[in-house]
């Protein structure tokens, strides 16, 4: 079965603002005071193998972070390290205020929801007596029950055997136990796998909604392409490190890759001589200026001033997948 802890408690109301720094000597010293989740120094290893090295990340009220990495970088070791399911080998895990691994902690673990990467539902039950044992399991009243199925869009499927349901809605099913009792953490592995394109919409409205009413949450995805716009910060992760760290402009500067402009001539008007150095052109009537971040800004004052008129103009800056790519390359370890 999935596992998830959370409760109804009041949630902090305040929203920090991103983060904004990257790269590999971005780490934060100690414990934040006002962190939801803080990792300072730790490392976990098994025998020979460092699964996490040396990491230390805060996550604060009110913010959704993504954790992105290739297979094996350590991101599922992070989670299970702040649920307390695991101990660190060094270091400090803090949860809510609390050792993530001790005793005490588990006054809080009713406040935090999990989603796990593979979901296993008990067949048998419905839906409906699925969210019902989630809700007895934390103490909870099953009265949000019948709202949670609506809000992830199966209630029409709640009096339905698990058995008969498809990925996708056992994956709606999963995220809406961990939805129970508005956790205060939320940590999400893989939590779009199986959802199609409008589940995977409804899925990131949820995040926003619970990120603006001070809730932390916490995702872990390969799919890149999901985090822009939906994410406060990027954490990447290679071989057990966490090599940068920072909102999508901090690593697009970070990464250094170029911003790339296209102008579109009219027909009658393609006059290549009058446009600065740097233009190539691609195409009969369409000319590509490749240029840094903080150089985009004056190249398009640079066209203006010439007066030309134009048909269209596209900015293709890199894309996450990009900056991942170029991050991992430039961080040999």
């Amino acid at each position: 079965m999935t596992i998830s802890q959370s409760a109804a408690l009041p949630l902090e109301n305040s929203r920090p603002a991103p983060t904004e720094h990257a790269g590999n000597g971005s780490r934060t010293a100690g414990i934040a005071g006002g962190s939801h989740v803080a990792l300072s120094g730790v490392s976990k290893h098994y025998g020979s193998v460092q699964a996490v090295q040396h990491v230390d990340l805060n996550l604060q009220p009110g913010e959704c972070v993504a954790l992105a990495g290739h297979n094996g970088a350590g991101k599922s070791t992070l989670i299970k390290l702040i649920l307390g399911l695991i101990r660190p080998s060094a270091g400090q895990v803090r949860l809510l205020g609390h050792e993530a691994a001790s005793r005490e902690i588990a006054q809080v673990r009713r406040h935090i929801g999990y989603l796990p990467e593979t979901v296993a539902l008990y067949p048998s039950l419905t839906g409906a007596e699925t969210l019902a044992f989630y809700a007895r399991l934390k103490g909870l009243p099953c009265g949000d029950n019948a709202r949670l199925l609506a809000r992830v869009g199966i209630a029409g499927a709640a009096s339905r055997r698990v058995g008969g349901y498809s990925k996708g809605m056992r994956q709606r099913l999963a995220l809406a136990q961990a939805l129970l009792g508005s956790p205060r953490v939320l940590l999400f592995d893989e939590p779009t796998t199986g959802l199609d394109p409008a589940s995977r919409l409804m899925f990131y409205e949820i995040v926003r909604e619970l990120r603006d009413t001070g809730a932390t949450v916490l995702l872990s995805t390969h799919v890149l392409t999901e985090l822009e716009g939906n994410t406060d910060r990027v954490v990447v992760m290679k071989n057990g490190r966490k090599v940068a760290d920072g909102s999508m402009s901090a690593l697009r500067r970070s990464s250094q890759l170029p911003v790339r402009l296209r102008i579109t001539l009219p027909a009658h008007d393609a006059r290549p001589g009058q446009l600065p150095d740097g233009w190539e052109r691609v195409s009969e009537r369409q000319y590509e200026l490749a240029c840094p971040e903080a150089h985009k800004i004056a190249a398009l004052q640079g066209i203006a001033t010439l007066g030309l008129p134009l048909d269209d103009i596209d900015i293709h800056a890199p894309s996450l997948d990009d900056m991942y790519a170029q991050i991992l390359k430039r961080e040999d370890i």
